[in-house]
């Protein structure tokens, strides 16, 4: 399995959902940078289940513990292992689902790729729960690009075809969970002081940098940048953001191009967003098959899931993201102040 990413950051991460631990392993992180142990801790718990009604049931802290790489809480620039033990596990929840694959999961690809030892429980490392490592990485890499001037920040902007208003989509999002059902969303993430002239073209632009990155964030199924698929639905005319120089700097007056241009940021604010589809575990009867008999069978998903992933993916798209960034930027030289 192709766990890891990056070139110059290297960030992989380990584990499985209903595993003693998931964690993760970042190579190429600068020394001399302090850790934030509140931020740490505050940005996790954005990501971690069991908060509210509208997520799964499952609790867990997700507090990483460091093994190595730091120092006293100072990076040392070494591999940063940071492991996150799981606490309330229940594999035996998916042993209904050992040979029968749920719906809009893994399951059954995972199946025909890795053959009958393939760990279902809970998605094993295609779940939801792999963002928590990665959130991990995401937090570190946030906090030494804040001490460089750059912020990233995403929000939910739509859920279940709900757009604008947070208490409108948690709404759908209850509405869902009474019905025994859920709903996707869009998750749109902006970064504030990114520096023009990084990325390139082809292969090494920064979309690719950063979709590569987004995409391994389980249930994202569709990324754009700027306007995105608007574009295709407007004349050049339109599309195109002019130039103008401001205060001694040259800049767009408007920014549909979302701060990327040819793959290289443009110094505009870089935004994109991601689209989440529905969460695939629901309590409604589905059909499926059974593949020890291959015989068609009705499913009940068991288990603990949330009717919407989106809430609780905000920090693992903002993490994604700057992963790619901070990673652009080390591979580019680029000096970057870990105080």
């Amino acid at each position: 399995m192709k766990s890891s990413f990056g070139q110059t950051l290297r960030v992989t991460v380990w584990g499985q959902s209903h595993a003693p631990s998931v964690g993760t392993d970042i190579d190429g992180f600068p020394a001399g940078y302090r850790i934030d142990a509140d931020a740490l801790a505050e940005f996790m718990s954005r990501r971690a289940p069991g908060k509210d009604p509208l997520s799964t049931a499952r609790r867990e802290d997700d507090i990483p513990e460091f093994l190595s790489g730091v120092e006293n809480g100072v990076t040392t620039g070494g591999v940063i292992k940071a492991e996150i033990k799981n606490r309330d596990i229940r594999p035996s929840d998916y042993d209904n689902v050992k040979n029968v694959p749920r719906p809009g999961h893994a399951d059954y690809a995972a199946r025909v790729k890795y053959g009958d030892g393939y760990d279902m429980a809970g998605g094993g490392p295609f779940s939801g729960r792999m963002t928590a490592p990665l959130c991990v990485a995401g937090a570190l890499a946030i906090g030494l690009l804040s001490k460089n001037g750059i912020s990233v920040h995403a929000k939910p902007v739509e859920i279940g075809g709900v757009a604008g208003d947070v208490d409108a989509m948690k709404e759908e999002i209850a509405k869902a969970k009474a019905d025994g059902d859920s709903v996707g969303g869009v998750v749109e993430c902006t970064v504030e002081g990114m520096p023009a002239g990084v990325g390139g073209p082809l292969f090494g632009g920064m979309e690719g940098l950063i979709s590569s990155a987004v995409f391994a964030i389980p249930a994202v199924k569709g990324i754009e940048f700027g306007a995105g698929f608007a574009a295709a639905r407007m004349r050049g005319s339109e599309n195109n953001d002019p130039f103008a120089v401001e205060n001694g700097m040259v800049v767009t007056t408007k920014n549909d191009h979302g701060g990327i241009l040819g793959g290289i940021t443009s110094g505009a604010p870089l935004v994109f967003r991601a689209a989440f589809k529905p969460t695939p575990s629901i309590a409604k009867e589905q059909d499926s098959v059974d593949l020890s008999t291959l015989e068609n069978v009705k499913l009940t998903v068991k288990g603990r899931h949330d009717p919407c992933v989106v809430l609780r993916a905000v920090p693992a798209v903002e993490a994604a993201c700057a992963i790619a960034i901070l990673d652009a930027l080390l591979t580019e030289g680029r000096i970057l102040k870990t105080e």
